[in-house]
């Protein structure tokens, strides 16, 4: 095979909409002419810059660009390429166009990396996307080294080179010192977090982070403050079931879209968000100058919690809306239009009012009942209406705290909640939060107390509808077939008056 130059050198590489992985080309022409170094094709500032990071590379391997015309097109030209992880692909496309790598070796890679002035290659983000992109188009891969573990969960089959520099992977071409193979990934270490053993007493609370857990049901906790609303939200990681590989994957393709994704590991237990009540717009739902994932899609298959709930802005709270019917979120700009998959269980806390002492004789402020009345204002009627549960915990007393036993550890509670929720796999493939009830077995009686109930609470339909959702959950707990009456009689016990304030 001859090293003469190429005419056009094409390489593979991948832009990113959302975590779905976009095949690019890139085309490198080197003709005769001034000297020029030209990257078009609807590059953002980090594309137009990897003109320099290329040039100091192949400078600190002593090689020097041709003193021609170099024109970098990045096909399709009418979609925007963002972000450093070209740079890789620009540069073994030089060195294609220059005759010091083969076209056909390369052709056969789809390249991903940034580049160091000293000729490293840098993890970047989207790895696992572009693996699996790659496998798709029966491609081999490039990526960085540190990286090379994340690419091999997208399938053994995989022809895989993870360089540590750009001098490796020339070497590698020229056939004189060839990349190891990148070595099997090792799953996930299973933190299952703080247990529930921890927790005295709040028997209702617990019983309620129980059916929340079965059913991947959206929950609201009230109370005091110190009452231990957090340490029960933090403790319901612990008995939740591990994921899926298809969850896996989902989750870590979004973790590895922002960056994330520890090297080498997919995420195998459920994540747990909680953001600060100061948390923008963009930073919960996604967006930002280049549309990254926000806690939302963070969340996906996992939790997300928001302590002080009223205290978060109202254009925040509002935009959960979509998301908690629908499990995606669109990002909508002028230039872009964005889809990630936000299926997460939404958990909440919040006090009862600003002191946090509604309803104390002796602790709560003057302005009672009126400061409760406006501090559970802040969240509209359409938010509140998508809890499935809401539970009032009353803090711990004192003695009770000293001397009663530990509770329940969360060994036992996960292996009721697999059970539950292998039962919803089995009947409906999905749990109950995210089915249609008219597929629940439900004796008259249930159906009976349900409507009744629904008419007397002025219940939604979707109010309605959760409703019967929990009551089966608490029946597949106690192993029934059928929802009956007394399913339907505790899940109205966790049914809040701010549902039918309106």
């Amino acid at each position: 095979m001859s090293n003469a130059p190429a005419a056009i050198a094409r390489i593979q590489s991948f832009a990113f909409v959302g975590i779905e992985a976009i095949p690019v080309t890139v085309e490198v022409q080197i003709a005769s002419g001034l000297p020029a170094f030209l990257i078009v094709g609807l590059p953002d500032k980090a594309v137009g810059e990897a003109r320099e990071r290329v040039r100091a590379a192949l400078t600190a391997m002593g090689l020097a660009l041709p003193p021609k015309r170099i024109l970098i097109n990045l096909v399709p030209a009418d979609l925007l390429k963002e972000g450093a992880h070209f740079d890789l692909a620009i540069a073994v496309a030089l060195l294609v166009g220059m005759g010091l790598i083969e076209h056909e070796a390369a052709y056969r890679y789809a390249v991903l990396g940034e580049l160091s002035l000293d000729g490293r290659i840098n993890p970047v983000a989207g790895v696992l996307s572009a693996a699996l992109g790659a496998s798709a188009g029966k491609l081999g891969l490039i990526c960085p080294s540190a990286q090379g573990p994340e690419a091999r969960w997208a399938g053994t089959h995989l022809d895989i080179l993870a360089p540590p520099d750009l001098p490796a992977l020339i070497q590698h071409f020229r056939g004189e010192q060839v990349l190891p193979p990148v070595p099997e990934p090792e799953p996930q270490t299973r933190d299952y977090g703080p247990d529930l053993a921890d927790i005295k007493g709040m028997a209702i609370g617990r019983r309620a982070l129980e059916i929340a857990a079965a059913g991947g049901h959206s929950l609201l906790m009230t109370g005091p403050p110190g009452a231990g609303k957090s340490i029960l939200a933090s403790r319901l990681p612990s008995i939740l079931p591990d994921l899926t590989h298809t969850e896996m994957l989902e989750t870590s393709r979004i973790h590895s879209a922002a960056g994330r994704l520890p090297s080498g590991t997919l995420i195998s237990r459920p994540a747990f968000r909680d953001p600060h009540f100061s948390a923008t717009l963009p930073a919960l739902i996604g967006g930002g100058p280049k549309i990254r994932p926000g806690e939302v899609s963070l969340s996906h298959n996992g939790i997300l919690f928001l302590d002080e709930l009223p205290e978060f802005s109202r254009p925040c709270l509002e935009s959960l809306r979509q998301p908690i019917e629908t499990g995606t979120v669109s990002i909508a700009r002028a230039a872009q239009h964005v889809t990630y998959p936000a299926r997460f269980q939404f958990v909440a806390a919040m006090n009862p009012c600003r002191c946090g002492y509604l309803g104390d004789a002796e602790r709560a402020c003057r302005k009672a009942p009126r400061c409760g009345e406006d501090y559970s204002a802040k969240i509209s009627g359409p938010m509140m209406d998508r809890m499935d549960l809401v539970v009032t915990i009353q803090p711990v007393s004192p003695i009770d705290i000293n001397r009663a036993p530990k509770g329940e550890a969360s060994a036992p509670v996960r292996a009721r909640v697999e059970a539950a929720r292998q039962r919803q796999i089995t009947r409906q493939n999905a749990t109950n939060a995210h089915t249609n009830p008219d597929c629940f077995p439900t004796t008259d009686a249930a159906h009976a107390l349900a409507e009744q109930a629904g008419t007397r609470l002025a219940l939604s339909a979707r109010g309605l509808t959760r409703l019967l959702r929990v009551a089966r959950t608490i029946a597949d707990l106690e192993e029934a077939y059928e929802t009956d009456r007394h399913h339907i009689a505790e899940a109205l016990s966790f049914r809040h008056r701010s549902f039918t304030r309106r």
